[in-house]
């Protein structure tokens, strides 16, 4: 077993690297839709054409004091 580990360790310490990459993107985005946040960044110059557009909530606007 341990010999398998010494000469995959590159191949090992790649894949482990990419899974925290991984987990870093999808986490904050999992945590963010369970707290009803947009997983959409909201850039889009018209939602219409959008494919996310079922994603994005109308844009409220700020009241004058």
């Amino acid at each position: 077993m341990f010999e398998f580990i010494a000469e995959n360790i590159g191949t090992i310490a790649v894949v482990a690297v990419l899974i925290a990459i991984v987990a870093a993107i999808t986490v904050p985005m999992i945590i963010n839709k369970k707290k009803g946040r947009r997983v959409c960044s909201g850039g889009c110059a018209g939602c219409a054409g959008c494919s996310m557009s079922g994603c994005c909530r109308p844009v409220r606007k700020k009241k004058k004091p």
